[in-house]
């Protein structure tokens, strides 16, 4: 009765938890979702709002590239707002349809109902799983949308390049006499706008000027002279050299240009920077202001590149044997054309800025055009060169023909009227040209410093030689680096400026580089450098975390506590693969690479593992045995098969074992597990060795036994317990033979106390005059009378032939057995 009681109870009591679980959740779903579906639905009405103002935006700003770009971008930023909204559900879908899982599929017809909560959960689970995925279809329609409008600026802008190109104006205008009137009044207007600002500026902004500039300097010079200071001759040639080496004329070239050219570029970039911080300059100034530094930066660039390059005062220094006057008149020419298409762009900003009229514009670039392609035909002309009966030589057939077809076809689009297509021709002439011979001389030097020995013999080199302890292969591996790092420099460095050369926005290169940090998607699988990044990053860290973390264990718990080598060197190797296990889990779960994948892959090839490398899995858990089960340990005189030696180091795979001629010998795991291995020193150091000795017949056996036992107990390395015991072993051939065993506290000095004993035991049989004795025989020698010699000429051979062949025929005839006595065979003994 009392157990029937208990259990009405117990079953109250579960039937009561139901309810009041089912009631928590039923409220928990009326009351949590709702908030999560309203916010994300009042982003995606606000994203829709964006996208209708930019769709008008983008028909308004049509002409604008730089605008186009920044709508672009705004979009790409709303795309992703998108599709944050649509997985935002993700995590509520996958409760709701394990919650479905759960209750189930309704009764069918004819089966007993469900209680009204279930029934009523189950809908309200659907219906909100419906509202989401409502949310969710809108957020992917915004999206499409918002991509549809990325492909048309995407269209728009290669549209707007190629009307650049290909239109063509009419000369006749630009040719005009009014073109220079409307020229003076562009200057007029320039003038007033520039002396106005300056009035204001010295007059209201005199201080905030002067600490932006001093500033911009400030940070110019602590580049610079930090430069100096620290590469030292390394961007300066020495004139004191006479015969530089190729990697230093490289490096001088190099570094001459780079770093100047930032030191330059960070003080005009600072000056713009801290003239805005300040408020000095307004609208049309800073516009102009920026134009101006960008010119003054290609200018300065393009005439330290070709002064670097040439070197017209220093002609051992130069990459190209040219002559001193060729090479004045390359860099007159080269820094010419550079400020002809600076002074084009600034002006052309100017003509932007103040709206000035067609014709101005298009006079500006025809006479900049065609100045740059007269001066690249006189550069294609130009003889640098003097043979040997001085006369004067012109540049490589290639090289002249391509410099000349340049010029003239430059000068011939301009001509024809196609004004765009010349000024971008030769503005890619003038500065993308810088820029790639820049870029193609570092990647010059990065390939010299990794010749084995250049960087050795560099000043760097040189000073970390003197003041380190670099060896030469250490160096030159720090010289693969550094070419590494000048490499990496390089493309991240020169190839944004060529993109932006060539017409692309920096919006563009930051769009990319968003893409590439954040992920590349290739079908299914997405490439994220950052991710790659950081998980090598962190490996790297948890990798020589737990080097430190071993080398602490080992140096300064066990050895304190005096552990023995054996055991500090397992738990040191179980350690170390655990700790390099962990972080290259961790490494790759930073990486964002989805461990389930790898799980797959793993299984895919385990078949192949199995079958190819089942002698790598058999050393390898071999491995793992011995280092659990520990049947020798580092330090242990071993004898395995053919190899004695001492064992040296005990990994996963394989066991490296020091024979006592010193050689190293690395025997599998597999076969110290699978086979006979014998241990001198598995619990203790504790060992017998053997000293056998053989006396002559007629010795006193008993008085050599005495004799043994004597010297054996007398060494200081023999045990006292175990004693010594001395065996009379055998009666031999020719000696008596007995044994001395002895037992060692350390059986590795087996071999010293041999000696030693050996050494003692002959001084004592001399002294007693025992005789160690040495096997005989007795040789019997049977004399036959001499045989007659035959002349040594051909009869003799024929004779002996003839002999031999009538033998044989003899031997060949059986013969009868009566009458024949039975040879006896010889005895076997």
């Amino acid at each position: 009765m009392l157990f029937r009681l208990l259990r009405f109870v117990l079953v109250l009591a579960i039937v009561a938890s139901a309810q009041l679980s089912l009631g928590a959740v039923a409220q928990r779903l009326d009351q949590a979702p709702s908030g999560l579906i309203a916010d994300q639905q009042k982003i995606l009405q606000d994203l829709t709002a964006k996208s209708d103002n930019f769709e008008k935006k983008i028909q308004e700003d049509g002409e604008d590239d730089a605008s186009l770009v920044d709508i672009r971008l705004q979009l790409e930023e709303m795309s992703r707002g998108a599709l944050n909204s649509a997985l935002a559900f993700r995590p509520r879908l996958t409760e709701i349809n394990a919650r479905l899982e759960q209750l189930g599929a309704p009764p069918a017809e004819g089966q007993p109902p469900e209680p009204d909560i279930v029934t009523s959960e189950r809908q309200a689970l659907a219906s909100e799983k419906a509202e989401i995925n409502a949310v969710i279809a809108a957020a992917q329609n915004l999206s499409i949308g918002i991509s549809g409008l990325i492909d048309k600026i995407a269209n728009m802008r290669s549209e707007l390049f190629r009307n650049l190109l290909t239109k063509r104006y009419v000369l006749s205008d630009a040719l005009s006499p009014e073109v220079i009137s409307d020229a003076n009044d562009e200057y007029a207007g320039l003038y007033k706008a520039v002396s106005s600002w300056l009035t204001f500026a010295f007059k209201f902004k005199f201080q905030a000027v002067l600490a932006a500039t001093l500033t911009a300097l400030s940070l110019a010079a602590v580049l610079f002279v930090g430069g100096r200071r620290l590469f030292g001759r390394v961007f300066e040639a020495d004139p004191s050299v006479e015969d530089p080496s190729y990697l230093s004329r490289l490096s001088v070239a190099f570094w001459s240009t780079l770093l100047p050219t930032l030191a330059v570029g960070v003080f005009l970039v600072s000056t713009v920077f801290f003239f805005n911080y300040y408020n000095v300059l307004r609208g049309d100034i800073g516009v102009f202001l920026n134009a101006l530094a960008a010119v003054v930066a290609v200018v300065f660039c393009v005439n330290r590149m070709t002064n670097a390059a040439l070197e017209p005062r220093l002609p051992n220094w130069r990459l190209i044997p040219v002559e001193t006057g060729p090479a004045r008149w390359l860099v007159r020419l080269t820094t010419a054309m550079a400020v002809v298409i600076g002074i084009n762009y600034f002006l052309s900003v100017v003509n932007d800025t103040v709206g000035s009229p067609l014709s101005v514009t298009i006079a500006r670039s025809f006479v900049a055009t065609i100045i740059v392609g007269v001066i690249l035909i006189l550069m294609g002309l130009l003889k640098p060169f003097r043979a040997a009966d001085g006369t004067w030589r012109p540049w490589p057939a290639w090289l002249r023909y391509t410099a000349v077809a340049l010029g003239l076809s430059t000068i011939a689009v301009a001509l024809l009227g196609y004004i765009g297509l010349a000024i971008f021709v030769s503005r890619q002439v003038v500065v993308t040209g810088t820029v790639l011979v820049t870029a193609y001389i570092g990647f010059l030097s990065a390939r010299a410093v990794s010749e084995e020995g250049s960087f050795a013999k560099t000043s760097i080199g040189r000073w970390l030689s003197a003041h380190s302890s670099y060896e030469e292969s250490a160096l030159d591996q720090l010289g693969l680096v550094v070419s590494v790092a000048i490499n990496l420099m390089i493309v991240l460095v020169f190839l944004p400026l060529i993109l932006l050369m060539w017409g692309f926005q920096p919006g563009d290169i930051e769009a990319w580089g968003y893409k590439l940090a954040t992920g590349l998607t290739i079908g299914s699988v997405t490439i994220s450098v950052t991710g790659i990044l950081t998980g090598i990053v962190v490996f790297i860290i948890g990798y020589f975390l737990t080097r430190w973390f071993q080398g602490w264990l080992d140096g300064s718990v066990m050895a304190r506590g005096k552990v023995d080598p054996g055991v500090r060197n397992s738990i040191r190797l179980v350690v170390g693969y655990i700790g390099v296990a962990l972080a290259a889990l961790v490494g790759v779960s930073a990486a964002g690479i989805d461990l389930s994948n790898l799980a797959l892959v793993a299984g895919a090839l385990s078949l192949g593992i199995g079958f190819g490398l089942q002698n790598v899995v058999s050393n390898f858990v071999s491995g793992l045995i011995l280092l659990a089960e520990r049947p020798f340990k580092v330090g242990d005189w071993i004898i395995a098969g053919q190899v004695s030696g001492t064992v040296k180091k005990i990994s996963v795979r394989a066991t490296e074992i020091e024979t006592f001629q010193r050689q190293s010998v690395i025997l599998p795991n597999s076969d110290l597990i699978n086979g006979p291995v014998g241990n001198w020193t598995h619990r203790n150091k504790l060992g017998r060795i053997e000293i056998q000795i053989g006396v002559a017949y007629g010795s006193d056996a008993r008085r050599v036994h005495e004799i043994l036992l004597d010297i054996a107990r007398n060494h200081p390395l023999v045990l006292k317990n175990p004693e010594p015991f001395v065996l009379f072993a055998a009666f031999a051939d020719s000696s008596l033979n007995f044994e001395v065993r002895v037992f060692l506290a350390d059986v590795s000095n087996g071999i010293l106390v041999q000696n030693d004993i050996r050494f003692a035991i002959l001084d004592a049989f001399k002294a007693e005059g025992i005789e160690i004795p040495f096997p005989q025989r007795d040789i019997h020698m049977r004399s036959t009378a001499p045989l007659a010699k035959w002349p040594t000429d051909d009869d003799q051979v024929e004779a002996e032939f003839a002999e031999r062949e009538h033998a044989r025929a003899k031997a060949a005839v059986p013969q009868p057995m009566i009458g024949r006595r039975k040879t006896r065979r010889p005895d076997p003994a």
